[in-house]
């Protein structure tokens, strides 16, 4: 249902998203994503890595590093696909928010709910700069 392409949207050394590899229907389960957490007291280590970019947060105490294509979702405040947090099974569900044709890229929104519009960390000060 899903792959990893080269993604236009990226300006990284990968440039990897998640696409579409058929058309999926509104509401369609697209990946569960295994979760491994860990204690929010625990992450300022993982800020002194890459991965801090990548993370997610895990209900109030904790926070996620996301197992199989749950880190490769790229960001849209018009995303396609949104996510649930599923603490029985410990998995993040991505699900289809709209309908997405063949070859289009799965974008979610990175604050976590699809109608929140705030500047995101990792652009931070650079609407300072432009």
């Amino acid at each position: 249902m899903i792959e990893i392409k080269r993604s236009p949207l990226g300006d990284g050394e990968f440039n990897r998203g998640v696409f579409a590899k058929q058309d999926i229907k509104k509401g369609t389960l697209i990946h569960e994503a295994p979760v491994i957490s860990f204690p929010n007291a625990e992450h300022e280590h993982i800020e002194k890595t890459l991965l801090a970019d990548y993370v997610f947060e895990y209900g109030i105490n904790h926070t996620a590093i996301l197992l199989g294509y749950g880190m490769l979702f790229n960001h849209s405040y018009e995303p396609n696909a949104e996510y649930e947090i599923n603490f029985d099974n410990h998995t993040f569900d991505f699900y289809a928010y709209t309908d997405i044709k063949a070859g289009e890229e799965v974008l979610i929104n990175y604050n976590g709910d699809v109608d929140i519009d705030d500047p995101l960390w990792f652009n931070e000060g650079k609407e300072d700069k432009e």
